[in-house]
Parts: structure tokens; sequence; C-alpha cells
């Protein structure tokens, strides 16, 4: 598909038309009278129809186009914009009103999450002059350190927002998000619990919520769709909550249409529109923070056969350099969510920000694995979890007390599903939705308490208690218990194998 926009101007306007092929670089530029265009040109089949001029007819194949042709009409006419949307052989002309708008279409007003990197710096003005919008930046706190707040206000107006909006998602984040996944017991292949995943949600969520506040249009994101910004990960996080709480947001990804190819280019933006470029030292990692996590990825990880670096960590400390002597604590529970740690009630934020610098102290919580992202291809990621490490051993050890065999195992079921739906960013789906309403009830009565012991990179259940608890030791007890008979075993145990003897006596034809 090209677009062609087109705008009378006076006789005396001049055009340079840049013909580009499939690959980098200009063909040819040919000049043009009574024409003026700006823009980069890509295009197949695109004709403007003749008016009074034969400088006005524009005829371009075989490449493909983008850009603003401006055309001089008719004398007498007033400014008009023509755009032109070519599928095929197949063409439509739509007229619109130019004022206000951008390269590549209008925009009321956009909120863009904001990081105050050099990615986002320069989406800041590239929004303003391809869509005409005001841009209002948009940064969540989800626990990602303070010094990555610093100074983001005077950076956003900088680049040319109108203003950023900060909001502390902390508590949120742990409360409505990363405790329903463990409640859940969700574990993404095994190992990934889930950090960056629940993350993006709250996140998108908080921007539809700004969007409406500010009155906003559209959304837009700077997901690159590399590394950590996977589009199968990443930018389908983000866009599937666009759609699932306002489908009528339009959602902008500008590594998805910008010509910008690397970090290189992003300087080059930057200088040529006035915006400050970020001076900081470019990590060789792809790395991603919040309350629950640090990720790890790109550079010699790239690589599933080497080891990571020791320097590389930076939630926790080599088990190996981790104290000699073992801690122990103790997780308090009500319902399959945490509430205390040794005896003290804390706010969810709270009690995780805790057990990271505990379980962190410790080396716990350390996952190197290969996953399989979305769209099926796989990735070597690191990631640090030493408070998630420790709920989630804490939890599952309750509810080895409190639930049913076959409830444990419908659970474990579930979970695998869950964890798979988060992962997809498919966070307000109505089948996730429904196994929360399920694990909640399933749960309810997961409450007590679990003792662990934290020693170099390890965590060792040492003890847990319930009120609602299953086990009775009357019943579990090698002593003598009148509910539990050792005669009756013999009855329960012919019933229980009678198929495999029915098999076996029709194999040797009894």
């Amino acid at each position: 598909m090209a677009e062609i926009s087109a705008t009378s101007f006076p006789s005396s306007s001049s055009a340079a038309l840049a013909f580009r092929s499939s690959h980098n670089g200009y063909l040819s530029v040919r000049h043009f009278s009574s024409a003026k265009f700006t823009g980069s040109l890509r295009c197949q089949n695109v004709a403007c129809p003749r008016t009074t001029s034969p400088f006005q007819e524009l005829s371009v194949r075989k490449s493909q186009l983008v850009g603003i042709v401006h055309v001089p009409g008719s004398r007498g006419c007033k400014k008009q914009a023509i755009r032109a949307v070519l599928s095929g052989d197949e063409q439509s002309v739509v007229a619109a009103d130019s004022k206000g708008a951008g390269l590549r279409g209008k925009l009321k007003k956009v909120v863009l999450a904001y990081s105050g990197g050099l990615d986002t710096s320069v989406i800041v003005p590239w929004l303003k002059e391809n869509y005409g919008c005001e841009v209002v930046c948009f940064t969540a706190d989800v626990g990602q350190g303070i010094k990555e707040l610093d100074g983001l206000e005077q950076k956003a107006k900088a680049s040319g927002a109108s203003q950023l909006v900060v909001k502390d998602l902390t508590e949120e984040f742990v409360k409505d998000y990363i405790f329903p996944c463990l409640r859940a017991g969700a574990i993404y292949e095994r190992k990934y619990l889930l950090g960056t995943s629940m993350a993006r949600p709250v996140i998108a969520k908080a921007m539809v919520d700004v969007a409406a506040e500010v009155g906003a249009d559209a959304v837009a994101h700077g997901c690159t769709g590399k590394g950590n910004d996977q589009a199968s990960n990443w930018n389908v996080r983000f866009e599937l909550t666009f759609f699932s709480l306002n489908p009528e947001l339009k959602v902008v990804a500008p590594w998805r249409e910008w010509e910008i190819q690397g970090r290189e280019d992003a300087i080059e933006y930057a200088k040529k529109h006035n915006v400050p470029v970020p001076v900081t030292k470019k990590s060789i990692y792809s790395r991603d923070r919040n309350l629950w996590h640090l990720s790890h990825e790109g550079d010699i990880l790239e690589d599933p056969a080497n080891e990571p670096k020791k320097d590389m960590y930076m939630m926790s400390v080599d088990p190996e350099d981790a104290p000699d002597q073992p801690e122990y604590i103790e997780i308090g529970i009500e319902s399959g969510l945490p509430v205390a740690l040794n005896g003290k009630a804390l706010s969810p934020a709270t009690l995780l920000s805790e057990l990271n610098t505990i379980g962190g102290k410790h080396g716990i919580g350390r996952i190197d694995m290969v996953e399989n992202r979305l769209v099926g291809m796989k990735s070597r990621g690191v990631y640090e979890t030493p408070g998630g490490t420790i709920l989630y051993a804490a939890v599952q050890e309750l509810e080895s007390l409190t639930l049913d065999r076959e409830s444990i195992q419908v659970k474990d079921s579930l979970a695998l599903k869950y964890a798979e739906m988060v992962y997809a960013g498919r966070w307000f789906d109505p089948l996730k939705e429904s196994m929360d309403a399920f694990m909640e009830k399933l749960t309810e009565t997961t409450t007590g308490s679990v003792t662990l012991k934290l020693y170099k990179g390890s965590v060792s259940v040492t003890g847990r208690t319930s009120p609602n608890s299953l086990y009775r030791q009357d019943i579990s007890s090698f002593e003598g218990s009148e509910i539990y008979n050792q005669a009756d075993a013999a009855g329960f145990i012919r019933l229980y194998g009678l198929p495999m003897r029915v098999r076996a006596m029709l194999e040797k034809g009894i």
C-alpha cells in the first residue's frame, strides 16, 4: 500500500520526487515546477489525475511510495489534501483538511509509554511530525528503581511533550497482578516466574486510564521487536491490553513505521530535532526490571553454551559469596496470598521488597533458561527473582496441607494454561479471568504459615502449619489408629487393582 497527500500551492512552487528501490538509497531525483514533495518514496502504481498542468501528473511504478506530495490545484481553488490509498491495482482517493495534519495522518493527542531513554525521546518529535498531535508522556513506577525516574519531566518536555504523567503502580502491580499469578502457581515452561509478562498489562491499563483523563485518542509505545522487546511478547502484551480495555484507541508503534534502523539513526534524528540525547553508558545486556524481577538478555547470553558473567547480576549475590550461616524466615499466608513476614503484617509491595533484600543476600532466585517465544523462536534469558522464588516455595508448600490430591492435580494443570496466557499478553481474556475465580475459590482455605531456610542460593522448607490442614497426625501416624485400620487395605487393593488383574487373566487365558 502507498499513501499520497496532495495540497494545492502557488504555481511558483517546486518539488523533487525521489525514486528509491526496494534496497537502501535513492535511484534518481527529478524536479518539477508547480509541485512540492516532502517525504521518502517507495511506490508501486501511483497516479494523480491531470488537472490544469502537465506537471501535476505523477506516475510511479515498480517500487513503493511513502511521503507527502503537494500539487497545485486549479486557479481559485482552496487548499485541499488528497490521500490516495493503493492496494494492488485499486485506488481510492479521499479528500481531507490538511490543517495540522502530520506526514502520516492526524491524531489529536497521544499518550506515549515513556522511559526517558533514547528511543522514547525521539518518538516524541516523531509523533508530532508524523501525526500532528500533542504528546503526553506516561511513566509507570513498578518498582524499577527511583534513579530511573530522576529528571524525566525535564527530558520529556525538552523532547517536545506537553506534560509527563507519572503513576506509582507498585502496590497495584503486586496485589492485582503478581499475587494472582502466585496464587495460581503460574510458571512458564517450568522456570520463568513471569516478571515482565505481569508488568506489561498493569502499565498498559494505566495508559488507557491516562488517555481517558487527558482526552487522548491514541496510545504509543517504543517496543522495537528485538531482544526483550520481541514483537511476539512485549508488543503483544501492550496492545492486547489496549484492545481489551478501549478498542476505540488508536495504537501507534513507531518501530513498525519509521525508517530509524538503530541507535546511530536515532541519535541523528534527535540532533536534527533538537532533542537532548540521553548521555548514558549503553549496557551490553538488554534488561527489564521491576519489583518482582530483573531480566538479562543479549551479548554472551545469546549463545546458550556460555556461562553468565559473575558481574552481570544486580539483585543477588553469587551463592558462593553468600553468608556461611543460614537464615530462617516465616511467611504468613491468608487464602493463598502472603500477608506477613516473621509475624509482621506488611503491604504486598513492602513484603516483596523486604524479601528481595533478604533473598538477594543469600543468592536466591537465579534462573538461566531457554524459553519459547510466542511465535515459536527460542530465546535465552537469565532472571533474578529473589523474593518471588521465596514466595512461590512458601505458598505451594502450604497447599500441600490444605488441598486434596484431585484439587492439586487440577490446579497444577490449569496453572500451565494460566502461565501461557499471561506470557502471551491475554491478561484480560475471559478464560484467564475465569481461572482467577477458580483459583480464588480453591485456595480460600490455604491459610497458615511456612518456615523457610535460606542458604547459599537454596530455599528449603523446614516447617508448615495451617488451621485448615487436611493432615491428621492421628491418622497418618505409624502407630495404631481407630480411623485407619490396616486390615482395610486388603479389600481396597483388590478393587483398585481389578482392571490390571482382569487384563492379566485375559492374556494368560484364565
